[in-house]
């Protein structure tokens, strides 16, 4: 199968660069998964296409605000690094930029030397391992020097750092949003519990990877990123019987769908465990946990875009991105919503 063959043409002007004032404001593209009729509404409205029979599954992963800004000790020459994960307590792998002047013992003072960072093991593709060099606590080291690291299709500044956060984030360690989250507010979550409508929440730290294309021709020969994720045992319990009863599982956004997906493949029902996937969904896959997928519009070729054709059929999808793109949709992290159903 063709990489080739998830193609659109999107114009540039419809990729969000900020978001909307009002989070449940966007539109939402409503998808029949098997029929392909659509449907276009605003995000508001998702409270309308759910009641009590059905489970949405969120990802309360927390976007660490890990682009920081540097000199070199030595000869005081500008570094950025942006963090990708903790290799263990202190000791992170970063992409570093420019990182050819970044060497083993090079150290990097952030923050007027609140925090600085020494670089201890090189990689590929300009990655380094720093130790870090702090007083207090990282987290907080970090919301006094760091900034969200958006995706690089997004080229202005975003003023409030919490608008590229969910309203439920809580666990710290993504490098992304779970960027369909970012639709739901407090009064969304508010009238969910009012309809009885059952909502659980899953752990995955979302990686890089995301936004890294597809460099193969051929889908099959992709190797997909490893990211982090954990599912508490009561959350398992609460799952497994919502499944019994015939419940539809809709997960919220693709990280929660790698997720589930990940651990029915495993085990063939959802239990507590905390460990990585590299799961890569592409037609035709037959999914095991969910039935349904809030999201947003994916990059073209992405992996995003062939899991999404994998719930309903590439043409349905390929057509709905075609009439959003004719209905002036916004695009990618801070644009509009998608409810395949």
């Amino acid at each position: 199968m063709k990489v080739e063959d998830y193609n659109y043409v999107l114009p540039q002007e419809l990729i969000a660069q900020t978001p909307l004032k009002d989070r449940s404001s966007s539109r939402l593209l409503v998808l029949d998964k098997k029929s392909g009729e659509m449907e276009d509404l605003h995000f508001y409205n998702i409270i309308d296409l759910l009641d009590e029979n059905d489970c949405l599954v969120f990802n309360d992963t927390k976007v660490i605000p890990s682009r920081i800004y540097g000199k070199k000790e030595d000869t005081l020459a500008n570094i950025e690094i942006l963090l990708l994960k903790e290799i263990e307590e202190d000791t992170w792998e970063a992409l570093t930029r420019p990182a050819k002047r970044v060497h083993l013992g090079t150290v990097i003072s952030f923050g007027d030397g609140i925090l600085k960072a020494t670089c201890i093991g090189l990689g590929d593709d300009g990655k380094r391992v720093f130790k870090m060099d702090y007083e207090g606590i990282f987290l907080e080291v970090l919301d006094q020097i760091g900034e969200m690291p958006l995706p690089p299709y997004i080229h202005e500044k975003l003023e409030e750092q919490d608008r590229y956060q969910t309203v439920y984030a809580k666990d710290y360690g993504s490098a992304a949003a779970p960027t369909a989250g970012l639709h739901f507010t407090e009064e969304i979550l508010e009238k969910l519990k009012e309809k009885n409508i059952q909502t659980e929440y899953v752990t995955l730290h979302v990686g890089l990877g995301t936004f890294r294309p597809v460099m193969v021709e051929n889908i099959e020969d992709h190797v997909m990123h490893s990211e982090y994720f954990k599912m508490s045992k009561e959350t398992a319990s609460r799952l497994n019987e919502a499944k019994a009863k015939g419940k539809r599982i809709i997960s919220v956004g693709t990280t929660s769908t790698r997720t589930l997906e990940a651990i029915y493949n495993k085990y063939g029902k959802f239990v507590e465990c905390s460990e990585n996937t590299n799961i890569f969904i592409y037609p035709p896959y037959e999914f095991k946990a969910i039935d349904a997928l809030i999201t947003n519009f994916h990059l073209p070729k992405s992996t995003l875009l062939m899991l999404v054709s994998s719930l309903s059929t590439k043409e349905n999808i390929l057509k709905a991105y075609h009439h959003a793109i004719e209905e002036g949709y916004r695009f990618f992290s801070f644009g509009d919503a998608m409810f395949i159903k």
